[in-house]
């Protein structure tokens, strides 16, 4: 129109489509909804004192769960059968009908359901636990897959954090289902990156990782070998996607240096005084960092769920999957404070996703967040005799 002066275009201001090449789908990001009040659902915030040992407790050790079997001493990973499984081996197939009308189907469902405490202690959660404790986690999490992608189609370890994502119990733990089938997400995401290399030769994630790692904005931490994004395509206020640097099919396949770190032990005494010694950073570090800072967004343990995704085992590990590439989710609920979530309802239910914020301005704020814990500085201050009071950032 004549006359009026032409507006340019700012994602934090304008409304726009944002495309998940993963999903083949796409995201309303809408970051000017920001500025609306809120008078809507707060939330509880986390309970802050949970014992470190309840004798009530079914996942505590020693302690007796549902089905009357007593939990071991232990004092590392424990792993059990879930003793309410979703998936049984034995499950009766329903069957098929010669009159089954094609808007009725149904087929079997089987499979195994574990889980996987990661400390004896109730009240200590990944970043706070020290780093071997957390390679001890990745290490049982590749040997599941190991053992039952062997079997099993798709072996998903999965982590609900916090009663916000419906986490019934506050100690440290996940969950590894593993199916006889592919499920709609990792099927969805199987189709989007074997389309991706067919066209254009490359994983789709591997390409994705080194634009990101390029652009810089959308990076929350990175190491040599590891990348943390909030992916261009996100829908959760401060959802992440975590990857490695090189081409890695499924997390059994992760070197011992990218588990956990080590230091270069191919470097001789002679050569370190030429050159410093390479410390390489694993996924123990960057989980670490990457969890401490969503903890010190909103001074709470930050709920989330968490997944890995992978190529497909079981009778997939015969066929060529390098169009696949390692990757974890994150998906935090919270939106403004430790107390407001985002509600994926109305219009996400029945349109498609929409986002409050951008995903520059989601890593900007846990990029420049400090990578010490806000409970080992209380502690060090309440030591020092200060004994501040928090405060939560609201």
């Amino acid at each position: 129109m004549s006359g009026n002066k032409e507006v340019s275009f700012d994602p934090k201001e304008h409304q726009h489509l944002r495309y998940n090449p993963l999903r083949d789908t796409w995201v309303l990001v809408s970051a000017h909804r920001m500025k609306r009040p809120w008078a809507g659902q707060v939330e509880k915030p986390p309970e802050e004192h949970i014992p470190r040992h309840d004798p009530s407790n079914p996942l505590c050790p020693g302690n007796t769960r549902a089905n009357g079997e007593v939990n071991p001493d232990y004092d590392s990973t424990f792993l059990f059968e879930n003793d309410f499984p979703a998936l049984q081996p034995d499950a009766p197939d329903p069957g098929k009908c010669s009159d089954q009308h094609p808007l009725f189907q149904s087929k079997a469902a089987r499979g195994v359901c574990k889980v996987m405490c990661f400390h004896p202690w109730s009240d200590v959660t990944l970043p706070l636990m020290k780093k071997q404790e957390v390679v001890k986690v990745i290490d049982k999490w590749a040997e599941l897959v190991e053992e039952l992608g062997a079997t099993y189609p798709w072996v998903q370890i999965f982590e609900n954090k916090g009663a916000m994502m419906g986490c019934s119990n506050p100690h440290p733990h996940c969950q590894v289902w593993a199916s006889n089938f592919l499920p709609n997400e990792p099927a969805l995401s199987d189709s989007c990156q074997r389309a991706y290399y067919q066209k254009h030769g490359e994983p789709l994630l591997l390409q994705y990782a080194k634009q990101e790692a390029e652009k810089k904005e959308r990076v929350v931490v990175e190491s040599s070998d590891w990348l943390a994004v909030v992916p261009y395509w996100a829908t959760w206020p401060y959802q992440t996607l975590l990857l490695p640097r090189r081409h890695v099919l499924r997390i059994n396949d992760l070197t011992t240096e990218e588990r956990g770190g080590e230091c270069d032990a191919t470097i001789t005494l002679s050569e370190r005084v030429i050159r410093p010694l390479r410390v390489v950073q694993g996924l123990a570090d960057i989980m670490k960092r990457l969890l401490t800072k969503y903890d010190n967004l909103f001074e709470i343990s930050f709920p989330y769920s968490m997944g890995w995704h992978g190529a497909p085992t079981g009778p997939h590990l015969k066929e060529d999957n390098c169009h696949w590439q390692l990757h974890a989710h994150y998906y935090p609920p919270l939106l403004r404070s430790a107390t407001v979530k985002k509600f994926m309802v109305g219009y996400e239910m029945l349109a498609q996703e929409q986002r409050d914020l951008t995903p520059e301005q989601a890593a900007e704020k846990l990029r420049n967040l400090p990578e010490e814990h806000f409970k080992r500085r209380e502690n060090l201050e309440k030591g020092g005799g200060k004994d501040k009071k928090r405060t939560i950032k609201m």
